[in-house]
């Protein structure tokens, strides 16, 4: 083999490892592309659907009211979920007659699917935790029914914040 060929060779083979160790880094600490396999945050997000999870964000920044978070389940680390933040420790959650209190205040929800059905007695959230709730509240397994009913801060992976697939819904996820 004549030496520029192999010279040719170890820099494909320099440039391939490069690439492969810089995609591992953006995927483990930064973006990690997920389907969604649930209808429980329909309409915001369909079944299929491909977000963008931001996993370094929350590095900087405390998650927030309405940010539609990615974290390992509390009663299944093994399973991921989707969900929007609706309670952060302190404050206090409610359901009556469908509408949605938080420190006794009803919330504006233009991103549900329907109304809910059924009550949720008052509960606080503790400090260091969150309350998670599904978009298509009539059909999600979230804060609600969990036996380990708030989400701590160590079981968040990422903010959601991008759809890139299907393309003709590409965009940011509000």
């Amino acid at each position: 083999m004549p030496k520029e060929m192999k010279s040719e060779i170890k820099e494909w083979i320099k440039a391939i490892g490069f690439a492969l160790i810089l995609a591992l880094l953006v995927r483990g600490f930064i973006f990690e592309p997920m389907i969604v396999p649930t209808g429980s945050m329909i309409p915001t997000i369909q079944i299929n659907d491909r977000i963008l999870v931001n996993k370094f964000v929350y590095r900087f920044q405390e998650p927030q009211y309405n940010d539609i978070v990615v974290f390992r389940y509390p009663d299944d680390h093994r399973q991921i979920f989707v969900k929007r933040l609706i309670g952060k420790g302190g404050d206090t959650i409610e359901i009556k007659n469908g509408v949605l209190y938080r420190n006794n205040v009803p919330l504006d929800e233009p991103y549900i699917k329907e109304a809910m059905w059924g009550d949720f007695e008052k509960h606080t959230v503790p400090e260091g935790h969150y309350f998670m709730m599904g978009d298509n509240r009539n059909n999600s397994k979230d804060s609600r029914f969990w036996n380990n009913s708030y989400v701590s801060r160590k079981e968040i992976i990422g903010k959601a914040t991008y759809r890139i697939w299907p393309l003709n819904r590409a965009g940011r996820l509000e």
